[in-house]
């Protein structure tokens, strides 16, 4: 299975993985409760630099990690377009690591070559524009931080 195939949720209605084909993607397990939920900003913020050169931002809310997404889907939503101002995809909350993940997460965390199980909110996932997971980035690394945009640089699309 590649992360292209599986099918997610967005809090507004269902979305498919092939309408991102050919775009770099980095994929986000993230918690309004959680310590790292500043990073938000900082994710809106690299989201707004690359989105031009073929760039997404896909934010799945979890409460795996300490249960620190309590809220509903409403609520997440409500929280990320007024508090912290985001604009990149927000999908609907959803499991990310164990027995329960959803098929995305399996697919991310379990392939040898990819990084292995979430270990915290958040977790990123960059992933090529054909679908490979490229690197795992834990919740340190600072979005906006130079090893993240040379990440990025290298994987967005050739035109």
């Amino acid at each position: 299975m590649s992360v292209h195939d599986s099918r997610v949720k967005a809090i507004g209605g269902d979305e498919r993985y092939p309408q991102y084909k050919g775009k770099a993607l980095l994929v986000v397990n993230t918690a309004s409760r959680c310590g790292y939920t500043p990073q938000h900003e900082a994710i809106e913020e690299i989201y707004q630099r690359y989105k031009r050169r073929g760039f997404e931002i896909l934010a799945f809310p979890s409460s795996d990690c300490g249960g620190q997404e309590p809220g509903t889907n409403h609520e997440i939503e409500k929280f990320c377009e007024l508090r912290c101002r985001t604009t990149f995809q927000l999908f609907a909350k959803f499991s990310v690591k164990g027995p329960q993940a959803a098929p995305l997460y399996r697919c991310l965390t379990t392939l040898p070559e990819n990084g292995g199980e979430v270990t915290w909110n958040p977790n990123r996932f960059l992933v090529d524009p054909t679908g490979k997971v490229v690197a795992q980035l834990d919740s340190g690394v600072e979005p906006t931080s130079a090893e993240m945009k040379e990440r990025i640089e290298a994987t967005l699309p050739r035109t």
